[in-house]
């Protein structure tokens, strides 16, 4: 008599970095024949992949725990694991808060999952959260998309923002050598994949610690290099990659953009703040007026491009007029898609123990005034596709109308037009925009 595989269920919170890992987790426990579940009560193996930016994140994190802890009681066998952000900042805590908990991991021990769960597997109570210098990836992800596909290029985080938790939780820069990255795109390509996200905390960064230096006295390996080199990886029709940095965003780096024909027009610069104050609070070593100069190169060099970012209202010691420096730069540049949040200490940060720190009822308030402003900026960016062709690769059918399928732009907007995903999913398609939205757009297919 044959018995079922034993089960998994991923929970991912947060970041594209924390998605990529959660794929590379899920690869790893196929290949220890697990099989997924998409109901985490079906499963014999829970992992939670966890962020620690915003507060709600990690309290949901703690709310599902709970619910599985329980469930333990009555199912020994359940294996419970926290990885990610909070396991890496919380560590040995976590044990004492859910001493249910099998293991909890670091982000940096992504790769070593099936060596910590034999481990567990033997009756070990385990928490890795030590520092490691990550060893190359050799496990093949489970992908969430059959067309699209995320390829970590560095590693951590060397900046020390004063409200970012990242670099204690994620560790120091490492990146991965041109070489390694290039023979994971060209397995990406040969098995079907269309786009890649190369990824990376701080991406502007990737290269400066590998060895040698250029005659120039530039670091030999830098992303706009790794761009040429990666460019011609047969089957790969695009490229996009995040997240940049205005401390190291080059005139070279838009250069290539420009130049290479895969490179997708769009380009996420997060700036945070527009009031250079709050950037110097921020420790985030660059000025508003460096950050609109990055903009006006990109839109000299293509300027069609979209542009999106991050900001945040209500850091600690914000006035009236700070934050109206923010709404200032976002009215001027207009950015297609921009991500807001309002300020939220996180454990470990210098900015948490300032005492400065603004009221809820004033961040949201702010929150909202802003979330306004880019809609209405969004909607004035999307009127220049009305009547276009655009080339939209398709991922995926509608969830909300069958009849249709959807996909993106190169400029990153989402995209939707009558067809079958069956027929269409993974292909380039020309499409004329009929109607559009703040942070989407509706066509039809030109001669299909």
């Amino acid at each position: 008599m044959t018995t079922s595989p034993r089960r998994y269920h991923i929970t991912t919170f947060g970041c594209q970095m924390n998605k990529a890992d959660s794929e590379r987790m899920a690869g790893i426990l196929e290949d220890m024949g697990f099989a997924f579940s998409e109901d985490p009560n079906d499963a014999d193996v829970i992992l939670y992949n966890t962020c620690t930016i915003r507060d709600n994140a990690e309290q949901k994190v703690y709310s599902y725990l709970g619910r599985q802890a329980k469930r333990k009681h009555e199912q020994p066998d359940l294996t419970l694991i926290v990885a990610g952000c909070v396991a890496q900042q919380e560590g040995e805590a976590l044990l004492r808060r859910v001493p249910e908990l099998d293991l909890v991991m670091g982000p940096q021990h992504a790769n070593r999952l099936q060596d910590l769960l034999e481990q567990v597997f033997e009756g070990n109570q385990i928490v890795a959260t030590e520092p490691v210098h990550i060893m190359e990836d050799i496990t093949k992800p489970r992908r969430d998309s059959k067309v699209t596909a995320w390829v970590n290029v560095i590693y951590g985080c060397n900046e020390r923002c004063t409200y970012c938790v990242v670099p204690n939780v994620r560790g120091v820069e490492q990146s991965r050598t041109p070489e390694a990255i290039r023979a994971e795109m060209a397995e990406i390509g040969r098995q079907g994949y269309k786009e890649v996200t190369l990824l990376g905390q701080n991406i502007d960064a990737y290269g400066r610690d590998l060895p040698g230096v250029t005659p120039e006295g530039r670091h030999l390996h830098t992303l706009t290099d790794l761009l040429y080199y990666v460019h011609d990886v047969p089957g790969i029709e695009r490229i996009r990659f995040a997240t940049s940095h205005p401390r190291y965003f080059t005139e070279r780096l838009i250069k290539a953009c420009a130049e290479l024909p895969k490179v997708c027009e769009h380009f996420h610069i997060p700036f945070q703040s527009g009031d250079n104050d709050i950037l110097k609070a921020m420790a985030r070593g660059y000025t508003q007026e460096k950050y609109r100069r990055i903009i006006d190169k990109i839109r000299e060099y293509m300027p069609d491009a979209a542009i999106s970012g991050d900001a945040i209202v209500g850091f600690p010691g914000e006035t009236e007029e700070q934050f109206e420096n923010t709404l200032k730069l976002v009215e001027e540049i207009g950015f297609d898609l921009l991500n807001t949040a309002a300020y939220s200490p996180r454990p470990g940060t210098p900015a948490a123990l300032w005492e400065n720190q603004l009221s809820e009822e004033v961040k949201a308030d702010r929150l909202q005034r802003l979330n306004h402003l880019v809609s209405i900026k969004a909607a004035e960016r999307s009127q220049r596709y009305q009547n276009r062709i655009e080339e939209v690769l398709v991922e995926d059918q509608n969830p909300k109308d069958p009849t249709q399928v959807m996909g993106r732009t190169r400029g990153n907007r989402l995209a939707f037009f009558t067809g079958n995903i069956n027929a269409l999913k993974g292909k380039l398609v020309k499409v004329k925009i009929t109607e559009v939205r703040a942070f989407s757009l509706t066509g039809e297919a030109i001669n299909l």
